[in-house]
C-alpha cells in the first residue's frame, strides 16, 4: 500500500498545514493561520464526546478559569486521547512555543512521574497518588471556532503549566497568562539527578541581583523573607506591584544586558513572532524595574519580579526548602486578549 493511503486524513491535514508555513512567512497573521489550521485538524480527529469536552464558547467564563495547581479541570485530557490525537495535541502546542519552550513544557509534564515515584512508595496511597500525579493529566481546551475571521483561543493546562493563546481575525494577538513551574526545581535523586527545567530563570535572576552595588540593591530589595507564592498567584487580572524596585535607567550597560537576557528567557519560551512582538512592546513601554526578595545564594528561598508599564514577570522559589519553582508572564491589560478584544466581543459571542 502506498504511504499516502496508509496515513489518516487528520495526519495528512497536519502535514499540509505545516508544509505551507516557512520561517520567511513568519508573522502574526501566519502564526494565527497555522494555529487555526492545526486546531481544525485536531478537532476533526476527535469523537463527538471528546469534542464536547474540548470545546467551549469563546465568551465562556472557562476561558479565564486558569490555574497551575493539581486540580480538577475542564477540557480534554491527554490520557483520554488516542496516540494519534495526542500527537495532534502536541502539534497544536508546538504552534505556540519555541523549540526551547516546547522542551520545557513536555519536561514539566514528565515531572509528574518523578513526583509519583517520590510520593507513591506507600502501597495504600499509590492509587490516590497516581490520580494526583499523572503526566497525562494535561488538558486541551478550544474556545470559539478556529478560523481566520472572528475571535477564538486555546489553552493547554495542567499542574505547573498553563499556556493561553487568544486570536482575532487570524492574528496571534496575545499569549498570556503564560505559566511554567517545576517541582522538584532540581531533581536530586534517581536517573535524572541534576535536571533543572527552570534553572536558567533562577541563575539569570541571581546573576543580576549579585551584580548590584549596595546602593542599587537597596532600591531593588523589597523583602527580607521571600513570599511563599507569587504575589499575583493565579488572579484573573493583575496590575503593577509595589514597590517597583530598581529602574533599568539606574543600571550600567552590563546590568541592562543581564536584565534583557532575563526577560528574553521568559518571552522566548514562545514562538519567535510572539517573542519579537513582546520585545518591541516592552522596549516601548518605558522604564523596566527589577525587584528581589529573600536570599541571594542558591538554596535560599528567593523571589524576583520584572515589570514595566504593560507587563509583569514573577518568579518564586520558596516551597519545599527552596526547591519548587513558579514563574509567570502576565500582561496588565492584555491577558486573554482583553486590550484587543474589548467587552463587546464577549457580548457578541
Amino acid at each position: 500500500m502506498h504511504l499516502a493511503q496508509r496515513l489518516s486524513a487528520p495526519f495528512l491535514g497536519i502535514c499540509l498545514a505545516l508544509s505551507t508555513f516557512t520561517p520567511r512567512q513568519a508573522g502574526a497573521h501566519e502564526a494565527g493561520s497555522q494555529m487555526s489550521a492545526i486546531a481544525k485538524v485536531f478537532l476533526a480527529a476527535l469523537t463527538p464526546e471528546q469534542k464536547a469536552k474540548a470545546c467551549f464558547e469563546f465568551g465562556s467564563d472557562e476561558r479565564e478559569n486558569w490555574h497551575f495547581i493539581p486540580r480538577e479541570r475542564k477540557g480534554l485530557p491527554l490520557k483520554e486521547m488516542t496516540p494519534q490525537q495526542r500527537l495532534l495535541a502536541h502539534a497544536l502546542l508546538n504552534t505556540g512555543l519555541s523549540f526551547r519552550g516546547s522542551a520545557k513544557a513536555v519536561t514539566i509534564m514528565s515531572l509528574e512521574e518523578v513526583l509519583y515515584q517520590m510520593e507513591g512508595a506507600d502501597e495504600s496511597k499509590r492509587a490516590a497518588t497516581r490520580e494526583k500525579r499523572d503526566p497525562e493529566k494535561y488538558f486541551v481546551s478550544i474556545f470559539g471556532e478556529p478560523a481566520d475571521k472572528g475571535a477564538w483561543g486555546w489553552r493547554v493546562e495542567g499542574h505547573h503549566l498553563s499556556l493561553n493563546f487568544t486570536l482575532k481575525d487570524g492574528q496571534m494577538i496575545r499569549a498570556t497568562p503564560s505559566f511554567m513551574g517545576t517541582n522538584p526545581g532540581e531533581i536530586r535523586q534517581g536517573p535524572l539527578t541534576g535536571l533543572r527545567v527552570l534553572g536558567v530563570e533562577e541563575e539569570l535572576g541571581r546573576e543580576l541581583v549579585k551584580s548590584l552595588t549596595p546602593e542599587q540593591f537597596k532600591k531593588a530589595f523589597v523583602a527580607t523573607e521571600a513570599p511563599k507564592e507569587m504575589i499575583t498567584a493565579a488572579e484573573h487580572k493583575v496590575s503593577a506591584l509595589s514597590p517597583a524596585g530598581l529602574a533599568d535607567s539606574e543600571m550600567d550597560e552590563k546590568q541592562k544586558s543581564m536584565l534583557t537576557r532575563l526577560i528574553s528567557e521568559y518571552i522566548e519560551r514562545l514562538r519567535p513572532e510572539i517573542a519579537e512582538a513582546a520585545r518591541a512592546e516592552f522596549k516601548n513601554s518605558g522604564p523596566v524595574y527589577f525587584a528581589w526578595a529573600g536570599g541571594k545564594e542558591r538554596g535560599e528561598p528567593h523571589y524576583y519580579r520584572v515589570q514595566g508599564k504593560t507587563f509583569l514577570l514573577e518568579y518564586d522559589n520558596t516551597q519545599n526548602d527552596a526547591n519548587h519553582v513558579h514563574s509567570v508572564w502576565r500582561s496588565f491589560d492584555g491577558d486573554f486578549g482583553r486590550d484587543f478584544l474589548g467587552e463587546h466581543v464577549k457580548q457578541a459571542h
